[in-house]
């Protein structure tokens, strides 16, 4: 799959759960949202580190000056 495809899907999803989460009357209603929230997160993290080493280099595999 496209690694982008998934990061937006994620992202998409951390939202809705984070708007489910506001309309959550109880404290255990919230706790399960923070916690899909936190494992959504920590995917997304993958993802973002991934790109953060693929990054900083060119076509030719030589770092990009910042």
């Amino acid at each position: 799959m496209d690694p982008e495809k998934i990061m937006n899907g994620i992202s998409k999803e951390i939202f809705t759960a984070l708007n489910a989460m506001g309309k959550a009357k109880t404290p255990e209603e919230k706790l399960v949202y923070s916690e899909t929230i936190r494992n959504l997160c920590n995917s997304l993290g993958v993802f973002l580190n991934l790109v953060s080493d693929i990054v900083p280099y060119d076509e030719d595999g030589e770092p990009i000056p910042f």
